[in-house]
């Protein structure tokens, strides 16, 4: 498999974005949160990942931009923990919620547990 993040997994339609945000259920490791809805896209695609970082934590977009690199990174290198055992397609946005700043191997780590829990969500709730 590869370790890509093409622009088909980049989500960008404010319509989704705004589904999300509306009706869309969250799994949390503090740190990071995952914010996602079932989907469908038409596409082959299982997945639309946006990331977020926020500006009240980080007021320069250097250090926010920064963060986004992380997560987009860490999604990128764990994405295959998801896509071997999601059933239908899913709409995520990725939030990194805290004023600490915390390494790129914590951020990992945790995503790895994030990425976990919400499989373990939607298989408790299936």
């Amino acid at each position: 498999m590869k370790l890509t993040y093409p622009n088909s997994e980049k989500l960008k339609s404010k319509n989704t974005i705004d589904l999300l945000f509306s009706e869309g259920k969250s799994v949390g490791k503090y740190p990071l949160r995952l914010v996602y809805v079932a989907a469908d896209f038409g596409e082959n695609v299982p997945i639309k990942m946006g990331v977020s970082v926020s500006k009240k934590y980080f007021k320069k977009a250097v250090d926010r931009n920064y963060f986004k690199r992380v997560l987009r990174e860490t999604y990128r290198l764990n994405k295959n923990i998801l896509l071997d055992q999601l059933g239908k397609s899913y709409a995520f946005m990725f939030l990194y919620q805290s004023k600490d700043r915390l390494s790129y191997e914590e951020i990992n780590s945790k995503t790895i547990q994030l990425f976990e829990k919400f499989l373990a969500t939607i298989k408790d709730g299936q």
